[in-house]
């Protein structure tokens, strides 16, 4: 979001771990500003949600449903972007309507592969990409065929401009009163039309013309797993960016706004590559990326899937992140194959990183009745810590913590940037590691060497990178100049983003904080879709191949290719159990439907929604294990609407069961007042197995925590024909795992007392545990009489220094709270 300029901010289901502290900030300078409206939709009224001004309670799984009937209130207004949907979007791109026909559905090109439109002005067909096209919104035009053509943004004003979509026809589906709705649309339509922000600012757009002003619709929108972790979410996350789209929002000042090194082409770059796959040599090209159609399927010539987690394949053909929630299961039924090896890092997939634990656990100890041998053979596995996973590995690679080791925060995986320019960072080691542990990316590294992997070895097979981890994030490239880090490049040190590495790069980034940011100019601050300024310097960086506009999708053209596949066009085409599947998920136009979980339960039954939410003092709850965090979140419980409460006969601290098709689990409960009272939750991976992460068996993580894991299957129940589908999305194969509902049983008294279930106690490996303290005695020498010095301001080490000091006093920008050169703030001498 643009903190800055924003006057409407709308966040849906994000988890307090995530992006936590430049949130926080961001919001405070927000409601400080005071001139924005700061709404939170998520059925639990949680830490952002607390000091939103605004919190909407959604049943959960309907946020699609609600963005909808927005659009829809929207449209029917005539408050949408026209200018923004013509420039910068395929809206006016005319799609094929030939039902029957190979292409129907694809967009009607000229004989160079240019996208048509009709112009507003010549009446003509003309390509859709001409810098002077006006492009029309609406109509049926006759194609140089004689068959007929429609503008994506009809499609899109006909489906969503239905009374299936209207607020009070959805009102009682996500919880939200209709007038509500109504209000909400209103109020966005307000932000982006009535308080519309001028920056003066000259850039030149992607076509070569000068603007004197960076006009913007102050909507700004953020979202995250909440949404997505549903069998809907896709086309969720989809519709939210059609929100933005038509109000005109994207990468505009007040609007959301991409942070460096996207915004990418659509869709970007690589296509999975299926290659040969023959042992001993290497792969034919990435194992993942980004599918342009059928034919970028990982399948082998029998159309079976090439991945065990049946990645990239017609049961999730767009499965950018994996199913790591499946390859257990399938690695255990031989399903697409049997493997003789499972190695996994820091993935505690025996406990609470996996669904239905019980089956997990049985997959990983599981025998070959005939052989007697064990249906995974052999499993290898790296953690920092004592967890679950560790007692189920033949071979324990001991990891370091992070503050022992070389780590890289790099563009190229999860980037720190702000939005005016490209960051990225390094940690070191501070403390010398006093027990037997090697850093995994080392381990890798040496792994690869042993085994003569092309890239990690020289010509004569010597290692490419003998000096380790800070060897490889110095000299890797990923192409000609362009490496893990992005900063002091060349060999004097003085590119940024592409150039030769730089022997001294990892000494200039600890001088510099562990930090690199690269300020871009302020006309290539908006609009990096379609900003000339920015598209040159993105390429210059090596983000990009070419400087050409990336026009945003309202309609996508490589849905609608899967889609025709089903229909029967093409080489490669689904299987017939999986053709109705495809044409309905592979919309060209997001849509929403009921999580699959409700669709096979009796809703009476299991009448509430159950999730998880992340505590915000640790990261993915990683570390929940460390004696200080235990004094924050030691136990969870299970939180449910007071109302629901009384309705059960349930009060503070009673036993209950929570049940689901899959199973049952054992936990306390807790009520309050900020909950959808349809849902119940509880912290995420709280409990703990007896024996595991060194913690005594009496603890309360093991006796009294619990996971609503245990209750989660990963599989939808059987098919007609026997199949079973993953818990996913049907497009991406993300876990479902906000999917469940449950219905909730007052325990007896004689169940009361302890969670269940309960499994036998691991044994920690040895040494582990060791010497371990009963009571914690840090700080036990601190005096409790006051010292008598006055405090200092706490400014010699702050995380995202650079962001931090544009709002708070006595922050300056640079090591050791110095200002950077040419950069000093208001006020600074």
């Amino acid at each position: 979001p643009d903190w800055e300029h924003t006057r409407y901010f709308l966040m849906f289901g994000v988890a307090e771990d995530h992006d936590s502290n430049p949130l926080k900030a961001g919001i405070g300078r927000m409601k400080t500003r005071g001139k924005a409206k700061f709404v939170s939709v998520n059925p639990v009224r949680g830490g952002y949600s607390a000091v939103a001004d605004e919190w909407i309670g959604i049943r959960p799984g309907t946020d699609g449903l609600f963005v909808f009937a927005l659009i829809h209130e929207l449209l029917k207004a005539d408050k949408v972007d026209w200018e923004f949907l013509a420039r910068y979007t395929n809206g006016g791109w005319l799609v094929i309507q030939d039902p029957g026909a190979a292409d129907d559905g694809l967009f009607a090109r000229d004989k160079d592969g240019n996208p048509l439109c009709f112009d507003g002005k010549t009446k003509k067909l003309v390509s859709a990409l001409l810098p002077d096209a006006t492009p029309a919104m609406a109509g049926k035009h006759k194609l140089a065929d004689k068959r007929e053509a429609i503008p994506a943004f009809e499609l899109l004003a006909r489906r969503y401009m239905s009374e299936f979509y209207a607020p009070d026809n959805v009102a009682d589906t996500i919880g939200i009163p209709a007038d509500t709705i109504r209000r909400i649309a209103a109020e966005l339509a307000d932000a982006a039309f009535e308080q519309t922000v001028e920056l003066d600012i000259e850039w030149t757009d992607w076509a070569g013309r000068t603007h004197d002003k960076m006009i913007g619709r102050p909507v700004s929108m953020h979202a995250m797993r909440g949404i997505s972790a549903h069998s809907n979410g896709f086309h969720t996350c989809r519709a939210i960016h059609v929100l933005q789209m038509l109000l005109g929002s994207v990468d505009t000042p007040g609007g959301f706004r991409y942070k460096p090194p996207f915004p990418k082409p659509i869709p970007p770059l690589p296509q999975p590559t299926a290659g040969t796959g023959k042992p001993n040599t290497p792969l034919g090209g990435p194992p993942l990326g980004f599918p342009l159609g059928p034919e970028d399927l990982l399948l082998d010539d029998d159309g079976r899937p090439k991945r065990i987690d049946k990645g990239f394949s017609w049961e999730n053909p767009l499965s950018v992140h994996g199913l790591m929630h499946m390859v257990i299961h399938n690695a255990w039924a031989g399903d697409p194959y049997p493997i003789d090896t499972l190695f996994l890092y820091m993935a505690n997939m025996a406990w609470n990183s996996t669904m239905n634990v019980s089956g997990t656990i049985h997959a990983l100890t599981d025998r070959n009745e005939e052989t007697g041998e064990y249906k995974i053979p052999h499993i290898i596995y790296s953690d920092a810590y004592s967890s679950e996973m560790v007692a189920y590995a033949d071979l324990v690679l001991p990891d370091t913590t992070y503050l022992e080791r070389w780590d890289c925060i790099s563009l190229l995986d999860r980037p720190i940037c702000t939005a005016e320019g490209p960051a990225d960072a390094i940690r070191q080691p501070v403390v010398k590691p006093d027990r037997d542990v090697r850093p995994f990316q080392e381990v890798l590294l040496d792994l690869g060497a042993r085994l003569h992997l092309p890239g990690m070895v020289n010509k004569d097979r010597s290692p490419k990178y003998p000096g380790g981890y800070p060897d490889y994030i110095v000299n890797h490239e990923r192409g000609p100049g362009i490496g893990p880090l992005a900063g002091w490049r060349g060999e004097d040190g003085h590119s940024q983003g592409r150039g030769a590495p730089n022997p001294g790069q990892l000494e200039r980034y600890i001088e510099n904080g562990c930090f690199w940011h690269d300020p871009m100019p302020e006309d290539a601050h908006y609009y990096k879709h379609g900003n000339l300024g920015y598209l040159n310097y993105a390429q210059d960086m090596g983000w990009i191949q070419n400087n050409k506009q990336i026009v945003l999708q309202l309609y996508s053209e490589v849905m609608q290719k899967f889609r025709l596949a089903a229909r029967g066009h093409g080489d490669i085409q689904p299987p017939e159990s999986k053709r109705e599947r495809i044409e309905t998920f592979f919309d060209p136009l997001p849509l929403w439907s009921r999580p699959f979980e409700e669709t096979v339960i009796d809703e009476a039954d299991f009448p509430l929604h159950a999730l998880t939410q992340r505590p915000m003092q640790m990261y993915h709850s990683w570390g929940s294990q460390n004696a200080w965090l235990r004094q924050i979140t030691s136990q969870n419980r299970l939180y449910m609407a007071r109302q629901m409460g009384a309705k059960l006969g349930v009060g503070d601290e009673d036993w209950i069961w929570v049940v689901s098709l899959h199973g049952r689990v054992k936990a306390q409960a807790r009520l309050m007042d900020g909950v959808n009272p349809d849902t119940v939750w509880t912290w995420n991976a709280i409990g703990k197995r007896k024996g595991a992460w060194a913690l005594d068996d009496d603890a309360p993580e093991a006796r009294k925590s619990f996971l609503l894991n245990h209750i989660i299957s990963e599989l939808l129940p059987p098919r007609e024909d026997g199949y079973r589908y993953s818990n996913s999305d049907p497009v991406t194969g993300q876990a479902a795992w906000f999917d469940l509902r449950v219905r909730i049983e007052k325990c007896t008294a004689s169940e009361a007392g302890e969670t269940e279930p309960m499994f036998e106690a691991l044994s920690s490996p040895p040494g582990v545990g060791a010497g371990r303290p009963a009571t914690l005695r840090y700080g036990k020498e601190l005096k409790p009489e006051a010292s008598g010095q006055t405090g200092g301001v706490h400014r010699e080490f702050i995380g995202n220094r650079a962001e931090v000091a544009k709002t708070v006093p006595g922050v300056a920008g640079g090591r050791g709270n110095k200002a950077r050169a040419g950069r000093k703030k208001e006020g600074e001498t």
